[in-house]
């Protein structure tokens, strides 16, 4: 039989069922862990001028930093402090500072040896390492674009590898390639060389994940078409992991140990590569029906039911079309604004008021009733109409956030969640909704393609957030801005709601863009 004639025979669930999806769902969490740590270890805290032992009074050494009033608050600078030569004279003769002379008169300079960061969140980061503070604040977000040129590299290379070699073997080997990368990262001597590292942590990452939620896709769709609350398995799990991470690094505020403890969580996966199997429709689709069939009849045994005589037989592969492209073009447009959103807005907890560890778990577990309420909801609705209106309320809530006044905080924090509630249901829909257009034979390098597009969203995101260090609003206007263009385009692509998952090429023809001129011969 053909992989969509009757994929029921296994069951609507079971033993085998649940044992390989709960095993292949808990590779997720690494990546919750891996992919947003910057935001703690990238945090920049207070801190201003050093201030050396330069023969200086009391009272002078605590004046040598301008203060300047924000908000009716009194705040010292953070990059120039008064010129030490003048101070050093005006302590020798005796001066009292603010009585005897006027601070605002005097000359400044910029930091010339160093500065002292307070420790009263952070024992170290990145930022108090390596001194990435006002004339090199840039290498912060510079950094977070580097992982996510990773993902735009491993989004490039890990389709084609996982189509090659299989989805299994590139799985592992990215899972060990991430953790290490993370380890060696660690290890860095230099801005230069955490970036280079991040960017390998990027590729494996963005590999590791593709691969397994396109093995997982390949299996459940097979196995069970019923079963559609898992669809947000990854994603859920994935949460875990995130919503995990701010709890470790509260109780690691030393940068480098955190890394070296996150990249050793990733040996428990170790055993996972005895119990979960090889993807059947890939090995059909490389002439190993034999592999395939002993992997179904070994699940068929362990779900207690009885398996055809024939399970598999060839599927036909035609050349793409135009229709391929059409799909395609669409698919990189949403990719691409759904993830300058997610990730904008999940980068800028640490720009939030209030504690930033909080606003990490707050920005977290958001994404929990996201994701199930998205997995609900795609059992039943249209997956087009529904990913539009994830969009319009990610995009209508950033849209909507610039009119809240300052002192309403509460309001635009509550705002800024719901925006990241739109997005992650929009960020899970897109994944479920492009693997079921593309076709087994081309699904991984299509899911590849249009990562990589999400990469290039991934990569402007850190600078999207920095221009609110010229306006708070103007990160919101943008992605806001995107988010809506993504959601008119949404409304092109074909609907695949209770559609069997095409095998070829030719079935995926079948399906065109929604008023797309239609070729006649």
């Amino acid at each position: 039989m053909n992989l969509n004639d009757q994929p029921s025979f296994l069951g609507q669930t079971g033993p085998y069922f649940w044992t390989t999806f709960f095993l292949l769902n808990t590779v997720f969490i690494s990546t919750g862990f891996n992919g947003l740590y910057i935001v703690f270890i990238g945090s920049a805290p207070e801190h201003h001028c050093l201030v050396p032992d330069a023969n200086l009074t009391a009272g002078w050494g605590d004046a040598a930093i301008p203060v300047r009033v924000v908000d009716g608050e009194a705040v010292r600078s953070q990059c120039s402090r008064y010129r030490l030569d003048v101070l050093r004279n005006l302590s020798a003769l005796g001066y009292v500072p603010g009585r005897d002379v006027n601070l605002s008169g005097l000359s400044q300079e910029p930091c010339l040896d160093g500065w002292t960061y307070s420790k009263a969140i952070y024992q170290s980061t990145i930022v108090t390492e390596w001194d990435l503070v006002c004339d090199n604040q840039w290498k912060v977000p510079f950094a977070s674009s580097t992982l996510f040129v990773g993902y735009l590299l491993g989004s490039l290379i890990s389709g084609q590898l996982s189509d090659r070699f299989g989805r299994k073997k590139v799985l592992f080997v990215s899972l060990a390639a991430q953790c290490m990368a993370v380890l060696l990262q660690s290890f860095s001597h230099s801005w230069r060389m955490f970036c280079v590292m991040f960017l390998f942590i990027g590729a494996s990452q963005i590999s590791l994940y593709i691969s397994a939620f396109v093995l997982g896709k390949d299996s459940r769709s097979f196995i069970d078409h019923a079963c559609d609350l898992l669809h947000a398995g990854a994603f859920l799990f994935y949460c875990i992991g995130y919503m995990t991470l701010p709890w470790i690094a509260y109780a690691i505020r030393e940068w480098r140990t955190l890394l070296a403890v996150l990249a050793a969580t990733s040996v428990v996966y170790i055993p996972l590569w005895w119990f979960i199997p090889e993807s059947p429709r890939w090995l059909v689709t490389q002439g190993r029906s034999d592999e395939a069939e002993q992997i179904v009849r070994d699940a068929a045994r362990r779900n207690g039911v009885e398996a055809p005589a024939v399970i598999f037989k060839e599927a036909e592969v035609s050349s793409m079309s135009r229709n391929i492209r059409c799909i395609t073009l669409m698919c990189l447009v949403l990719w691409m604004a759904i993830n300058i959103g997610y990730f904008g807005l999940s980068l800028n907890t640490s720009n939030l008021s209030g504690d930033p560890f909080m606003n990490c778990f707050l920005s977290a577990i958001s994404e929990v009733p996201a994701y199930v309420v998205s997995a609900w909801l795609l059992k039943k609705c249209p997956r087009r109409r529904l990913l539009s209106i994830f969009l319009l309320i990610g995009g209508g809530v950033l849209l909507l956030i610039q009119f809240i006044p300052e002192t309403l905080q509460s309001v635009a924090l509550a705002l800024e969640m719901t925006g990241k509630f739109g997005f992650t249901m929009a960020f899970g829909t897109v994944y479920i909704y492009t693997a079921e257009l593309y076709p087994t034979v081309i699904r991984n390098v299509g899911m590849g393609m249009c990562s990589s597009a999400a990469r290039v969203g991934s990569i402007t995101a850190p600078y999207v957030i920095y221009l609110g260090t010229y306006n708070k609003i103007l990160p919101y206007i943008v992605m806001g801005s995107l988010t809506m263009v993504s959601c008119v385009v949404n409304l092109f692509l074909p609907e695949t709601l209770n559609k069997d998952l095409p095998e070829t090429i030719d079935q995926m023809q079948q399906c065109n863009c929604l008023h797309a001129p239609q070729n006649h011969v």
